[in-house]
Formats: C-alpha cells, sequence, structure tokens
C-alpha cells in the first residue's frame, strides 16, 4: 500500500503547528523536517513541537547531513524526540552535499568515498547509542571517544533508519542495513552547492534499485523503498505542466512523466501512476512537499486502496 509524507520546515510557529494537525488529519503517515543547519531551523526543536499537538504522526529529519552532524549529539536529540513523542521518532540520514554546511564548522567538504565512509560509520554509531553501547570510533572520517547515552533512551526498540541517497555505495548499504532506502534521484551538486542534476531515468532508477537489490541479498525482509517527489500537480494538461521541468531536467515530457519523483496530472492519473510505480520499481512510500498537502491529502484514500 502506498503511505505518503510530508517533508517540510518552520517559518513560524502557529503555521508549523497548524500544518503538522492538518497533515495527520488528512492521513499522511509522518511529518519530515528537512536538515541544513545555518539555511532553515533546527528539526528536532521543530518535531517537537509538532509532537506536542499530535498524537499518531511519525516525526523525523530528511535527511540529516551524517557529515556534520556528530553521532551522539544525533542519537541524543532523536532519543530526546522519541521519549517527547511517544516513541514517533525517525532518524534520516544522508551523505550531505552543500559545501557551506562543512565551511559552516570548519571543515572542507570531503570526496564522495570519504563522505560516504562518514555516513556510514555516523548511522552504526547512532543505532549502537540507542542500543546502550559505548561507541568508541577513530578514524580519518569519524572519532567518538566514549560516547553513551547513560540516561535517556528511544521508546521505540527499534528507531526506524531511512537512508537518503542516489549514490550507489549507499544504497547497497541501506539495502542492507535500512528500514527505508530514500531514493532521492539527485545526481551531481551544481555550483549553487544546493541543486542538482537528476537520475530520473528508467534506466537511472533500475540502476539504482539494482544497487538496493544486491545490498539486501540474503535479507529476510528488504527495506522499503520511497522516492523524494518534487512537485505534485493535479491538472488536466499534464503535458503542459511537465514541460517546463521536462526541459529544465533534459528529459522528455514522457520520461518525466513516467518518473516517481513528479506526480503530474488529473487525480485519476496520479492515482495510477502511483499504482504503476508500487507495480514496476516496487516503490511504495512517498515524500512530497508542503504545498502538496492541500491537493494530494484528498486522493490518500483512492491510492491507498489503489494499490492495497
Amino acid at each position: 500500500m502506498a503511505i505518503f509524507s510530508v517533508q517540510a520546515r518552520p517559518t513560524d510557529a502557529t503555521g508549523w503547528t497548524d500544518l503538522a494537525r492538518r497533515v495527520e488529519a488528512a492521513g499522511f503517515d509522518a511529518l519530515l523536517a528537512s536538515d541544513h543547519p545555518g539555511h532553515g531551523g533546527s528539526p528536532f526543536v521543530a518535531l517537537a513541537a509538532a509532537a506536542a499537538v499530535t498524537s499518531t504522526l511519525g516525526l523525523g529529519s530528511y535527511v540529516s547531513n551524517a557529515g556534520v552532524r556528530e553521532p551522539i549529539l544525533l542519537a541524543t536529540d532523536l532519543a530526546t524526540l522519541d521519549v517527547v513523542s511517544g516513541g514517533r521518532a525517525r532518524l534520516g540520514l544522508g551523505a550531505g552535499h552543500t559545501p557551506a554546511e562543512w565551511r559552516a564548522v570548519g571543515r572542507e567538504r570531503p570526496d564522495v568515498a570519504a563522505r560516504v565512509r562518514r555516513c556510514v560509520a555516523v548511522a552504526e554509531a547512532v543505532q549502537a547509542l540507542f542500543a546502550g553501547e559505548e561507541v568508541t570510533v577513530d578514524t580519518p572520517e569519524l572519532a567518538a571517544h566514549g560516547a553513551r547515552l547513560t540516561e535517556l533512551r528511544p521508546v521505540q526498540a527499534r528507531v526506524p533508519l531511512t537512508m537518503g541517497t542516489a549514490n550507489s555505495a549507499l544504497l547497497r548499504w541501506a539495502g542492507a542495513h535500512a528500514d527505508v532506502v530514500g531514493l532521492t534521484g539527485f545526481g551531481r551538486t551544481l555550483a549553487d552547492g544546493h541543486a542538482h542534476d537528476v537520475r530520473w531515468r528508467a534506466d537511472q532508477i533500475e540502476a539504482q534499485l539494482a544497487h538496493v537489490a544486491a545490498g539486501a541479498a540474503g535479507r529476510g525482509t528488504p527495506p522499503a523503498l520511497e522516492a523524494l517527489v518534487q512537485q505534485v500537480t493535479v491538472t488536466d494538461d499534464a503535458e503542459a505542466a511537465a514541460a517546463a521541468i521536462a526541459a529544465d531536467t533534459g528529459l522528455t515530457v514522457a520520461d518525466l512523466l513516467a518518473t516517481p519523483f513528479v506526480l503530474i496530472g488529473t487525480a485519476e492519473e496520479i492515482v495510477t501512476a502511483v499504482a504503476d510505480h508500487q507495480r514496476r520499481w516496487g516503490i511504495t512510500r512517498f515524500v512530497v512537499r508542503a504545498d502538496a498537502v492541500e491537493p494530494l491529502g484528498p486522493l490518500l484514500p483512492r491510492l491507498a486502496a489503489a494499490t492495497a
């Protein structure tokens, strides 16, 4: 069954708590806060505020940059969120791509391989801390000495881990270890440090899923697959609505409308597309932006029924 979550960031107290209530009432699975230090609010403070006005909504970062987040601080934030929310926290991690975030903490962004190694090391350290273990690591990518959660631990036996990535090595690791593989569809980071080329064509998606499958080989329960949806538009003219994005990404309109990273069309076309993505790719989870809550919320029952 298709499951939808919402990624957003707070700009004011009333708007944020109202969004949390609306997302829960509409039937979305989780509210996920983006995590770019210095370029938006703290996800964990925001999510704790959302926890106070909701009762069932999942809450997590989407995703935290493992390159600039230290495991003991990340584990403490998530454990606290899990406690104050009654066991609704989610851990979202990625290797990071924005050079300014490294410079802001006094480092230069490492190469891709080093970012991947650190991301894996942070994920493993945080999970060990959640399990009550003492963590000591001393590698070029990560140093921690005697780190431990001594008083506050998560309510959940396992805080679900989403690894958001399009990197082949991280996709394989996520296939073996994550609860959810967040397919970002991101390619090369562009000069502004924020935008990306995209990997949205069918052959590129198949290649990413092959890495996940290789990592998951032999695993009893493979991870769920989740797509980060960049645009949701309910319209009677999907081709016209998709034309600008297609031109910007270098895809044909047909290729764009076939990708799980946008949902554009009539309500019926979107429901059909989501069912097709589940059948073709095995993608059962979707993360949409806050502006999709109003148009997509009324479709959630139909989306669930079409993919049951």
